[in-house]
């Protein structure tokens, strides 16, 4: 006989699919649903990859930010809704929210299965800055909606009103730097990334989103097949090259 950790070992694959089968069959039985159909299937699908290829360090780290980020979600939801600018579905997520989430963290933890040894440290530390970022993004946009009083573009520094693509608040600029800290100190508990990790998947978090809002203040209102999903890939690629290239560049 195993042990669970020696079958875990052994049969990654095989646990993941039990695994995430089991906790799918529990979310689709809560009343509350945090995800569409669809995008529960994609959720397993993910948990599967991710389980398999990081076991339960990456799993913590894919599904606190899937937690968190589904409760920062619904932050003064009744007042962004009221104003015409929540989340559709009332912030149920679907395939493509999580694809644009984690599409990035998937090629990372995919990485490590064929990356030296010397490399793989980059790959998760790339990979828990593509969580920091996002939840730094979702956190800064949903709060800056829900609580923002002064919203306004990186650009001009015009003051637009609250849900305008790219624009910034304080309240969602500070919110959103403090979800980046608390990703990164979940990578680092987890053993993910160094003491020196934490600080390069914030400066990589911040970095992106403000990419992001030049993006969305610039790029996205002229073209029509600039969504919010793939602005959301490409936020999280510029936060796991950052973070990847400071500590390529920047080691102990």
């Amino acid at each position: 006989m195993f042990s669970f950790s020696e079958f875990t070992q052994l049969n990654p694959w095989l646990t993941a699919l039990a695994l995430n089968s089991f906790l799918l069959g529990i979310a689709w039985l809560i009343p509350k649903k945090l995800l569409t159909p669809l995008g529960y299937l994609h959720a397993w699908g993910l948990g599967v990859l991710l389980w398999a290829t990081g076991g339960l360090t990456a799993y913590t780290v894919v599904m606190f930010y899937f937690l968190l980020g589904s409760a920062v979600t619904r932050l003064g939801m009744k007042r962004k809704e009221e104003a015409g600018i929540a989340e559709k579905r009332s912030g149920q997520r679907g395939p493509e929210n999580v694809w644009g989430s984690a599409l990035i963290a998937s090629f990372c933890a995919l990485g490590t299965l064929w990356a030296s040894p010397e490399l793989q440290p980059l790959l998760w530390l790339g990979y828990t800055a593509s969580f920091s970022t996002k939840l730094s993004d979702t956190t800064a946009s949903e709060v800056g909606k829900a609580y923002g009083q002064h919203t306004f573009l990186l650009t001009t520094l015009k003051a637009v009103p609250a849900g305008t693509e790219g624009a910034v608040s304080l309240e969602g600029t500070l919110a959103g730097i403090v979800a980046s800290v608390v990703m990164a100190l979940l990578g680092y508990g987890v053993g993910l990334i160094t003491p020196l990790g934490i600080f390069w998947c914030i400066v990589a978090a911040f970095i992106a989103t403000t990419i992001e809002s030049l993006i969305g203040a610039t790029l996205q209102p002229k073209f029509t097949w600039l969504t919010n999903e793939l602005v959301n890939v490409i936020n999280t690629l510029i936060g796991a090259l950052v973070a990847i290239t400071l500590g390529f560049l920047i080691s102990p």
